[in-house]
């Protein structure tokens, strides 16, 4: 990693930055991430002009507040270290903090906290990951203040994808890395978060990269290994497939061998 991000991300893509088969193509314009998420695509890069999004507001506030002022965010995020516990943790996850640092801090809290990495809220829209194993807060290689320098470059957005993907023009390159919804299948996201990504989010997605490569951009994706995938992307692009570890499950099981699908469009071979 250039950087190391900063946030441990369910479905987060710091396995694939080494993998042979996957690169960014270049580019002469902006990187575009309209699923930002932990970001390990985008900081292995570290690209002079980037477009970055998701639809999350704490996790785009919690970036737009270590852009602005990081210091402020590590202060508070080592006063919940220092008093990180189990009660603590659950004392925390229905807390609502006023500033924007505090707010930052919390939200950086629950993700090293929690099981995993792992973002999802009840139908109230209230944080309910339960614990995880990670006894520190504070990392010995976080380096905030590279983070910040880095997104001093960046447009940061809270918005749908489509409108993201919209603002692409030629020149410019697009990492996709949505959730793994298929055809008649949730997919386990079910379980994950409070607004679900659909079947009809996904038909979506792709007709907005289509409209994207017609403009000049070019497109790497990443996504479900599942026919229902394949067919919808076949014609429009080349896809690979690419095996990996299945990490998200908390059973044995359902950490065995996975693949995703690595889709490329507008790029020449």
């Amino acid at each position: 990693m250039a950087i190391r991000p900063f946030l441990k991300w369910a479905g987060g893509k710091r396995w694939l930055v080494d993998r042979p088969e996957f690169s960014i193509p270049a580019f002469s314009g902006r990187y575009i991430e309209p699923f930002l998420g932990g970001g390990a695509i985008y900081f292995s890069l570290l690209p002079r002009a980037s477009l970055l999004s998701d639809v999350n507001p704490k996790l785009i506030a919690t970036y737009q507040a270590i852009k602005e002022d990081w210091k402020s965010v590590v202060d508070r995020l080592e006063e919940h270290h220092d008093r990180h516990s189990k009660d603590y943790y659950y004392s925390q996850r229905g807390v609502e903090h006023q500033d924007v640092a505090s707010r930052a801090a919390h939200f950086l809290y629950l993700n090293r906290a929690c099981w995993n990495g792992l973002y999802r809220e009840n139908l109230k829209g209230e944080f309910n990951v339960p614990i995880g194993t990670k006894s520190k807060i504070i990392f010995e290689n976080d380096n905030f203040k590279s983070v910040s320098e880095v997104l001093k470059s960046a447009d940061i957005r809270c918005c749908d994808f489509e409108e993201t993907i919209s603002k692409a023009r030629g020149g410019d390159a697009i990492f996709v890395d949505p959730p793994y919804t298929t055809a008649h299948n949730m997919n386990g996201f079910i379980k994950y978060n409070q607004k679900i990504f659909s079947w009809e989010d996904q038909v979506r997605l792709r007709d907005a990269l289509v409209n994207a490569v017609d403009r000049g951009a070019k497109v790497v994706a990443t996504n479900a290994w599942h026919e229902s995938v394949i067919d919808l992307y076949s014609g429009s692009a080349t896809i690979v497939e690419v095996p990996r570890a299945s990490v998200i499950s908390g059973n044995n099981r359902g950490r065995k061998g996975t693949s995703e699908s690595l889709i490329t469009m507008g790029v020449i071979e």
